[in-house]
């Protein structure tokens, strides 16, 4: 249970990260390891298969399409 509140602590601060950084690879770093986290509740929470997708789709897929996209635009916002 402590274990659990100490994700979501972390969750949310890197959730409020991501939203004030100005480089846009590191914002894209930080959403990856909230969803990486988001991943591992959803396994304490005995929902494997979530979790597996979430890890998948959440922190891989969509952090690699969000780097190309950043790599065919600007990296630092104005």
């Amino acid at each position: 249970m402590i274990f659990q509140l100490i994700l979501i602590f972390i969750m949310i601060i890197l959730a409020v990260a991501a939203s004030l950084f100005k480089d846009l690879i590191n914002a894209v770093v930080a959403c990856a390891a909230v969803s990486l986290i988001t991943s591992i509740l959803f396994y304490f929470l005995q929902a494997p298969d979530v979790a597996m997708a979430e890890a998948a789709i959440g922190a891989g897929l969509t952090t690699a399409v969000f780097i190309i996209a950043i790599r065919k635009t600007e990296r630092y916002e104005k």
